[in-house]
């Protein structure tokens, strides 16, 4: 296995985020055969967050293009796509700890995520 950078949408708790787009946590762990380490944490403003940089769509970077995946529990497809355009795959899961998360992902066996919750992205859509 080559090494993989995931990031990991995080609430207070630890748990996995319910919404990659208003996620203001994330823990970036690196991924390799020696196994799985916790390199950084981000913590995003609401300004910095997934959803302000998807609907501003002024084509600046943002700090989740430098991962190769990123885990939430539901996304919207414009902001999965657009990260996409950048190579970082944007996945949803069930899995609420991060670490079981990305053991399921690199064994292929990731669970599916909730359904993308459009009453949370309408407020800031033009």
């Amino acid at each position: 296995m080559t090494q993989k950078i995931i990031a990991v949408a995080v609430n207070q708790d630890g748990t996995i985020a319910a919404h990659a787009g208003r996620a203001a946590n994330w823990r970036v762990y690196v991924a390799s055969e020696s196994g799985v380490e916790l390199a950084w944490t981000l913590d995003l403003t609401e300004f910095g967050g997934l959803h302000e940089w998807h609907v501003r769509g002024d084509g600046n970077r943002h700090p989740l293009h430098d991962v190769d995946v990123a885990i939430a529990a539901s996304a919207g497809d414009g902001v999965i796509r657009r990260l996409a355009e950048r190579n970082t795959e944007l996945l949803t899961t069930g899995e609420t700890s991060p670490l079981q998360a990305i053991a399921a992902y690199l064994a292929g066996t990731l669970a599916a995520g909730l359904p993308h919750d459009e009453q949370q992205c309408l407020n800031g859509h033009p």
